[in-house]
Parts: C-alpha cells; sequence; structure tokens
C-alpha cells in the first residue's frame, strides 16, 4: 500500500496526531526538572539526589523502549501508543500523592517505563506511513511536538508550584496529559502498511546485531546519548544557577526559561526541510556548531546574555535532533521500529547518566563544572558528525542521505 503524501487529510490527521502525542509524552516527562529544587528542599536532598526524579523516568524509558518496539511489532502501533499516554497520565496523577520521597520516585520510574511505548513506536509509525520525501518535514514536526509539550510541562509546572505546590503541578499535567492521549486516539488514522510481525526476542536479537552491525547506525546511536544528556544537564541545573545568589530569581520566572523550547518547534521544523533539501551529512555538523556555542555564552554572569546562550543552544539541540533521528529512519531498512528504539534507548541514557554526573559536577564546581563536562561531550559529538560525512549512503532513490 502506498505512503502518505504531503497532503490533506490523512497527512494532516498524522501529523495533529503525533504532535499532540509528543506534546502529552514529554509534557509529563519533564515536568518535573524546574520542580528539582523544591524537591530538594522538601526532602532534604542534594541536587544530584533530586535529579533521579527524572533521571530514574528517563532511564527506565530507555529500558522499555526496546520491548516496546518487539511488542508494538505485535500489537500495532496506534494501541501501543495510545496505552503508554494513558498509564503515563495515570503514574503522573499518582505521583502528586507520593508521601516521600521514595514513593514518587518509583511512581516517575513506572511513568517512564509506560512511556516508553511511545517514542520509538512513533518515529517508526512515521517510517512506515509517511512518503520518504515528505519524512523530514513529518519527522521535525513531531519533535516540534515534543519540544512544546517539553516547555509547556515545565513553565505550567514551575507557575503551579509558585502558587500553589509541586503537587498540584503534577496532578494538573497528569489529567492534561489524560486529555492529550484521548485527542491522539481520536485523530490518528490506523496504520495502513504495518504488518504484525511474531519474531519476538529472537527477531529483535536478530535485530540489534544487524543494526550494530552498520556502519552508520551505532555512531547516530552514540551521537543521540551525547546530545540529549547535553541538553537535559544544561536545564537540569541553570535552574540551581538563576534561583541562587547572585541572582535570585523566583520560581516562576526560572520556569519560564522552557519558553526558549518555542525555537525547538521551529527549529526542529526547518532543520528536517533543509535536511531533506541538502542532506543529512551537510546539514548536522553546522547546526551542532550552534549548540557549543550557545553552552559557552551561558558562562557570562549577565541573565541576560545567559538566556541568549540557552535559546542559542536549545535551537541546535532540536535542529541536530531532528537530522539525526530521521537519519535513523532513512537507514535502517528493516526493523524500523527497533532502529528507533536504539536511538532513543542511547538518547534517554543519556538523559540519565550524563544528568545524574552533572548533578556531581556542579556540587564540586558549580556551572562552571558542568559548562566543561559538556563541552567535553559536545567535542566528542563534532567528531562524531564529522565523521558521519564519510558515510557511504544507504542506496535509496528518493532522498540524499
Amino acid at each position: 500500500m502506498s505512503r502518505l503524501p504531503a497532503a490533506p487529510p490523512s497527512y494532516r490527521c498524522t501529523n495533529r496526531a503525533l504532535f499532540f502525542g509528543g506534546f502529552s509524552c514529554f509534557a509529563l516527562l519533564y515536568s518535573v526538572q524546574p520542580l528539582l529544587p523544591l524537591l530538594a528542599q522538601e526532602f532534604a536532598l542534594t541536587p544530584a539526589q533530586s535529579s533521579l526524579s527524572l533521571s530514574l523516568s528517563t532511564a527506565a524509558l530507555a529500558v522499555s523502549l526496546l520491548f516496546s518496539s518487539v511488542l508494538s511489532d505485535r500489537l500495532g502501533r496506534k494501541n501501543m501508543m495510545v496505552a503508554a499516554l494513558v498509564v503515563s497520565g495515570l503514574m503522573s496523577v499518582l505521583s502528586a500523592f507520593a508521601q516521600d520521597y521514595t514513593q514518587l520516585l518509583v511512581a516517575r520510574t513506572l511513568l517512564g517505563l509506560a512511556m516508553g511505548g511511545m517514542p520509538a513506536v512513533a518515529m517508526a509509525y512515521l517510517s512506515e506511513e509517511i512518503e520518504p520525501a515528505a519524512l523530514g518535514a513529518s519527522m521535525g514536526l513531531y519533535i516540534s511536538g515534543n519540544a512544546f509539550g517539553g516547555m509547556a510541562g515545565r513553565m505550567l509546572a514551575a507557575v503551579l508550584s509558585d502558587f500553589f505546590s509541586w503537587r498540584v503541578a503534577v496532578g494538573v499535567l497528569g489529567v492534561m496529559g489524560l486529555l492529550g492521549a484521548a485527542e491522539f486516539w481520536r485523530s490518528l488514522p490506523a496504520s495502513r502498511r504495518f504488518r504484525p510481525s511474531s519474531g519476538g526476542v529472537a527477531a529483535m536479537l536478530h535485530g540489534l546485531r544487524r543494526h550494530l552491525g552498520d556502519d552508520g547506525l551505532p555512531w547516530l546511536f552514540a551521537l543521540s546519548f551525547l546530545l540529549m544528556g547535553c541538553f537535559v544537564s544544561a536545564y537540569n541545573f541553570i535552574g540551581f544557577r538563576l534561583l541562587g545568589a547572585p541572582f535570585g530569581l523566583r520560581q516562576s520566572v526560572v520556569g519560564g526559561i522552557s519558553v526558549l523550547y518555542l525555537l525547538g518547534i521551529f527549529s526542529a521544523a526547518w532543520a528536517g526541510r533543509r535536511a531533506d533539501r541538502l542532506g543529512r551529512r551537510h546539514v548536522l555538523w553546522t547546526v551542532m556548531m550552534t549548540m557549543v556555542a550557545g553552552l559557552l555564552l551561558t558562562l557570562s554572569h549577565n541573565v541576560v546574555l545567559i538566556v541568549a546562550g540557552m535559546a542559542v543552544y536549545t535551537f541546535g539541540f532540536f535542529a541536530s535532533h531532528s537530522i539525526a533521528s530521521s537519519w535513523v529512519g532513512r537507514r535502517a531498512r528493516t526493523q524500523q521500529a527497533l532502529a528507533s528504539a536504539l536511538y532513543l534507548c542511547c538518547y534517554y541514557l543519556g538523559s540519565s547518566v550524563v544528568g545524574w554526573a552533572s548533578g556531581i559536577l556542579w556540587a564540586h564546581g558549580g556551572w562552571g563544572g558542568v559548562v566543561a563536562l559538556l563541552g567535553v561531550l559536545l567535542g566528542a559529538a563534532m567528531l562524531i558528525s564529522l565523521r558521519l560525512r564519510t558515510l557511504a549512503p544507504v542506496p535509496q532513490a528518493w532522498s540524499p542521505a
């Protein structure tokens, strides 16, 4: 059956549904990020310990992604994604009633496990259903939904916690997640090109060997680990910096920095279209350079320059992620859900591992220590992007690699 072209109505319904799905998923996942200082204060935690409320969620998400890809091959893409969004919303609501930090961590871990049924399956759905010439734009729009959800979740959590409490914040966002799941179920067309598979774990292991033996995919997986680890770490601890001396900003004001995610909404779609036109190998390394420039700018002691640096950093990250993630979908000619799951597994492991390690650097070296670590990791990511420029393209007639 033919794929969906960039024309109405199914194409628009697909993009709207995946935008809502990405919004709900990432609003729930990252809603605790601006709350880390409040959690540290209420439960008497160090910054590194409070960051576990996010790091454990992303680690659980990373682990569940691989198994979710196998389940989606049997149950279907849409069913898997709807179930993931509903359970994630319920776990967020339950986390608002946690009596101690351990209960909160358990609820957040279960949220991450459930959420594994959304991101990689969504990428596989798009790769299967969307015409190749329009895939970059659709993937960019989906990632824009991720960015908008991440922004809205952080901002709403910051404002609600400032005027009410962190419990009200995560509870309200959980309800919003359930409403987003309902709209996702209503809007998303049923798969047209999906064929159920019963290969199970054996097929997954075969696919793992195939993807990890590819000349390019392992480099893209490593790139996702580094990029996401660096991005989440910066947002984890910029709040601690701006809440403390000499800035002393309010919680709601610091949470307002998440409005910079609007740049990610633009840059992901823009980079996807540009990569479709010019080729991923020629665009990726250039947009990654903006992340390095933005990170260095945050070393300033001027709030305006710090915010400007985070803006440039955010723009560069979402552009880079949009290009790298669509490249995985193009390069993996078989078992695309598994390839997407591997990419995102590394992506969220980077968020968990680097986000936690940055807390240790924060404790010993403040913001300068965090920037030093992220600078080294971004340097490694730049080397990978240059290595990818020499990669021989997979023979596909429709698009440059």
